[in-house]
């Protein structure tokens, strides 16, 4: 992460903290099942022992970047930053 998308990335989240889980959800943040990220994502949150988390949180940042972490009732905790949604490529639609 560059400081540029760091900033950003902490502009979004002040921007977040004021906002009800629902209306994140709507635009566009959501839990995914483990078994749903690449092979190295899953084999990583093994080896930080964090595994038993299951699902864990994408949270939107804009357009493609997500940062990734576990949400335990209205606490997000970051794991990792996604700059090109890779950690779980979405299907493209009416493909």
């Amino acid at each position: 992460m560059n400081e540029s998308e760091f900033r950003s990335v902490l502009d979004r989240l002040k921007s977040l903290e004021t906002m009800k889980w629902s209306a994140i959800e709507q635009a566009g943040s959501h839990f995914n099942k483990v078994a749903d990220l690449i092979p190295d994502a899953q084999r990583r949150l093994r080896d930080l022992k964090l595994d038993d988390f299951d699902p864990i949180f994408s949270l939107r940042m804009s357009g493609k970047p997500r940062l990734w972490g576990i949400r335990i009732r209205n606490v997000f905790s970051a794991l990792w930053w996604d700059r090109d949604h890779a950690i779980c490529p979405s299907p493209k639609k009416h493909t």
